[in-house]
């Protein structure tokens, strides 16, 4: 029998932390990239926090009051210690089942990070992933969280209203995004953001792991 989603058409995952293992890892790029240009490094809480920005959004927010040109040359920095180690990351364990059963039920999945294009391709191509997504979007060909055009975006691509949407993230960013939205939300605690800050957030369910979140969205989704 074809089974049909129950709730939801369109489900927009995050991408780091909440189905890649990454966030330990750009935590520390961020920290290194300062350390090479002499600039106030950020603590591990801070360069957590701003994970699922846009790049310069979240270096801008870990390192205020730099100029311009200066967030520029960190981003670079950035981008060389990260792709340096990318090849390390891996997905959460559980992932690709989960998503094959949402995949097997025939909702629409989609993606709205705060990587960049070239980062989330590469990503997709090294993690075997290629082709389970309908459709993605990153913070360098939108804009960045919490605004909503990621999400109006691909609602709009689909033709899906915002109560048959769910985005999955792991930040704070993520559900403010979808509350921007107007669309449901479901937390992951096992990212960059403590789940105490996750309370005045309206989420569906917060997830204290992949299972968790499988299991979830089987019943609910």
């Amino acid at each position: 029998m074809n089974r049909r989603p129950r709730q939801f058409d369109l489900i927009a995952f995050d991408w780091d932390g909440t189905l890649f293992d990454s966030t330990g890892l750009i935590a520390r790029c961020i920290q290194s990239a300062c350390v090479d240009l002499g600039v106030p490094v950020p603590s591990d809480e801070a360069a957590r926090y701003v994970i699922g920005m846009g790049l310069i959004e979240a270096l801008q927010h870990a390192v205020p009051g730099l100029l311009r040109a200066r967030y520029d040359e960190l981003r670079e920095r950035y981008r060389v210690h990260y792709f340096a180690r990318q090849h390390e990351l891996v997905l959460f364990e559980g992932t690709l089942d989960m998503l094959a059963t949402l995949k097997a039920r025939n909702h629409w999945l989609t993606v709205a990070t705060g990587k960049s294009r070239a980062g989330l391709d590469e990503a997709l191509k090294t993690s075997a992933l290629r082709g389970v997504f309908d459709a993605t979007r990153t913070a360098d060909e939108t804009q960045s969280k919490p605004h909503p055009r990621m999400l109006l975006e691909l609602m709009r691509e689909f033709g899906v209203e915002p109560a048959r949407t769910l985005m999955i993230g792991d930040t704070t960013h993520d559900l403010q995004m979808a509350v921007n939205a107007g669309v449901p939300s479901v937390a992951v605690s096992y990212g960059a953001h403590e789940p105490a800050s996750f309370g005045e957030f309206p989420a569906l369910h917060v997830a204290h792991s992949v299972s968790d979140l499988h299991q979830w969205l089987d019943r609910h989704a």
